[in-house]
């Protein structure tokens, strides 16, 4: 059996697969986010290693005594920063934390060719601009790093003792020269660091080192290998076989994502694409990626009294597509694809006075979905084609709204068996490659088919005007002030 752990923002989850690739195991253990100011997103990262234990001991120990490797996948981008001891130096800074937009601009000023190099565009979210942030406004924390890794990576250190990374994971720092598969220099430079406070780099296959043997008795295994693992988009690709050129998938979780794999490097950084190295050797992969997605469904519960996720969905399915006129900008931290806008805040269309909970539920998913669609669109201006999406993560658990997206998207929605499990699951998948070194193709298959969802001619007529007016949207709301000079 192998085990994958997934070091996400909202919790952690372990999973472990048998030898038919059949989920034997789960547990899980909730995160919190600290923000402390506007455009701030933090976690403690001994929170991380506190869940990651809590997580692998809610599964059976007779199938934790069985397990032959472990995999890593996580939340990408998050600035760790660990002193000569490997002590964290300060909360690590989250993947959609904002506070370092003028960085980035100095970034690309200092670097004229950092998209070239790095394949993408600077963006708060990425782990460089993050620690120019550190040494303009924290000097004293910048002076003792020794070490920067990214979430899953100090886990990794914690299990192994091994400071190392995967390429899928590293391509989101903005320190990689993404087509060569390689730290550059030059980008680090930029920042004030070298390689030698950088992990060394695997292929998301290849084994990193073994489970000490402190922990492997604690968690009741053998000292077992370690694989590399991917970033939680890179390791869920994986985990529904999203691993030949072309191959699509739609991400629903706290985040949204838009994943195509390739067999080569495409930048397009201009449109705010990400390119990535894949969790494979020779495979690379991009990217629309949608700050909030299945957060607003949480944050939508929260503020209109849903008991849960479900039954803000039979709200919005009570009220029905487009049964108000109220839109909804689901920019609650900011976007990436297509605005990169950090500064951009969420809002509320066109309310009236028959407003309710279910209208307003119905225009938090039609919001997701139509900004989701801009992704799409911005990837097919690339070339790239895609006219149908496995979908995984949290926000696949509904099938109203499935409906719904495939609708806004205008493309096929394919619902795999255990999609849900996610990042998890292809991080034991990558552990198993690591340990057997099989063929990715024949390992890394996609689930059985659950359900599809074809787009549905009559919900992309009754949503095509609201479409069209939640992109006219954008502009009502910029500019505007922003959150750190409010």
């Amino acid at each position: 059996m192998f085990l994958g752990i997934d070091i996400g923002t909202s919790g952690v989850k372990a999973v472990v697969l048998d030898e038919a690739g059949g989920v034997a195991g789960q547990g899980v253990a909730a995160l919190t986010v600290q923000r402390p100011h506007p455009s701030w997103s933090e976690q403690d990262p001994e929170a991380w290693w506190r869940a990651t234990i809590a997580a692998v001991q809610a599964i059976d120990p007779g199938v934790r005594r069985a397990v032959r490797g472990i995999g890593l996948a996580g939340q990408m981008h998050g600035a760790t920063l660990l002193d000569a001891d490997d002590r964290p130096l300060r909360p690590a800074i989250l993947w959609n934390d904002g506070r370092s937009f003028a960085e980035c601009a100095a970034l690309e000023q200092a670097v004229p060719d950092l998209r070239a190099i790095a394949g993408n565009i600077a963006m708060p979210g990425f782990t460089a601009p993050k620690l120019l942030w550190v040494r303009a406004h924290e000097p004293e924390i910048f002076a003792q790093v020794a070490t920067v890794l990214l979430p899953k990576d100090y886990v990794r250190l914690r299990m192994t003792g091994d400071k190392a990374s995967d390429l899928s994971d590293s391509a989101g720092t903005l320190w990689l020269d993404v087509g060569a598969r390689r730290w550059s220099d030059v980008l680090l430079g930029a920042c004030g660091l070298t390689q030698a406070q950088m992990p060394k780099l695997f292929e998301g296959s290849e084994i990193t080192g073994t489970l000490s043997a402190d922990i492997a008795e604690l968690w009741g295994m053998p000292q077992v290998p370690v694989a590399a693992g991917g970033g939680d988009n890179a390791a869920g690709a994986i985990g529904v076989g999203v691993v030949r050129d072309g191959d699509a998938l739609l991400s629903l979780g706290t985040s949204g994502v838009i994943f195509v794999a390739t067999d080569d490097f495409r930048p397009n950084p201009a449109r705010a694409v990400h390119a990535f190295c894949h969790a494979l050797p020779g495979m690379w992969h991009q990217m629309s990626v949608h700050l909030s997605a299945a957060s607003c469904i949480d944050w939508v519960a929260r503020i209109t009294g849903a008991t849960g996720a479900a039954d803000l969905f039979a709200r919005a399915e009570a009220a029905g597509p487009a049964s108000g006129p109220e839109l909804f900008l689901p920019y609650l931290s900011g976007e990436r694809t297509p605005h990169n806008d950090a500064d951009v805040r969420g809002a509320f269309l066109n309310l009236d006075n028959d407003t309710d909970a279910g209208r307003l539920a119905e225009a938090v998913l039609e919001g997701v979905a139509f900004a989701l669609a801009d992704g799409l669109d911005v990837l097919r201006e690339a070339g790239t084609v895609v006219d149908r999406l496995s979908v995984i993560g949290g926000g696949a658990r509904s099938s109203y709204w499935g409906r719904v997206i495939a609708a806004a998207m205008e493309v096929e929605l394919v619902y795999l068996q255990g999609g849900e499990v996610g990042p998890a699951l292809g991080a034991a998948r990558l552990a198993q490659l690591a340990v057997d070194r099989g063929d990715p193709t024949t390992v890394c298959v996609a689930p059985p088919v659950s359900h599809t969802v074809s787009p549905d001619p009559a919900l992309i007529s009754a949503l095509a005007a609201k479409k069209a007016a939640f992109r006219q949207a954008y502009s009502r709301i910029t500019p505007k002030i922003s959150p750190r000079n409010a």
